[in-house]
């Protein structure tokens, strides 16, 4: 039974490495090559995961064997635009000057439901105010409005506009993060400084960011956390 836990961990750790190896992104941002690897490396590991007569490098070999090759893959689709379009396909324009392209529609398969759902993901409820709708290839709909319906800027209306800060997790869940510390340039007597000014302590502490203009975002935890 141990022996079983063992072989189950480490599949396990094996298949977080492979995963992480592959990337970050995220399911349903695959190209179809990855989606594949990813569901053949999960079937390889349940096999020597159920039955613990199977070496355990009977089901490291193939699993690594098929890593090797979708990173050999991967390097080939960079240097290869045909071989990139043969594996991934390319993007397929849905609406294009705001003609619904129906031919492209059924050929790629996605019923007018499934458009509408997409855009109103985007935010978009009238398709008369989409310009150009694209299909990418990991199945992600790019949308884009005529300029007359894109929301007004700050800049478009004049507006002077402060710029972005990054803001840094210091304390997470009562847990101080050294690493963030040097990354704002702060120390930990300045953080329970901040804490003492809120009548909190590192253990009461939910959440603790600050950016680099100093502005500090406090988040007190709840008594039933």
């Amino acid at each position: 039974m141990i022996l079983s836990y063992l072989r189950t961990v480490a599949l396990y750790l094996v298949l977080v490495a492979v995963i992480r190896i592959m990337g970050k992104r995220q399911v349903g941002e695959m190209e179809p090559s990855e989606f594949v690897v990813t569901m053949l490396v999960a079937n390889l590991a349940a096999i020597p995961m159920q039955d613990g007569a199977i070496p355990l490098y009977s089901g490291l070999v193939p699993i690594l064997t098929v890593l090797g090759a979708e990173l050999v893959l991967s390097w080939l689709i960079l240097g290869s635009a045909k071989l990139r379009r043969l594996l991934c396909g390319k993007p397929v324009i849905l609406i294009e000057n705001g003609r619904l392209l129906q031919g492209n529609l059924r050929a790629a398969r996605m019923t007018l439901d499934e458009l509408t759902a997409h855009l109103r993901l985007k935010d978009v409820l009238d398709l008369k105010t989409v310009q150009f709708a694209i299909l990418e290839t990991n199945g992600a709909l790019s949308v884009f409005p005529y300029p007359k319906d894109v929301p007004a800027t700050a800049k478009d209306a004049g507006i002077p506009a402060s710029d972005q800060h990054l803001p840094i997790t210091l304390v997470a869940d009562g847990q101080l993060s050294r690493e963030n510390l040097a990354l704002a340039k702060k120390d930990r007597a300045w953080v329970e400084k901040v804490l003492s000014r809120q009548g909190a302590e590192l253990k009461s502490t939910m959440l603790l960011t600050v950016d680099s203009a100093d502005r500090i975002l406090f988040i007190r935890k709840e008594d039933n956390a």
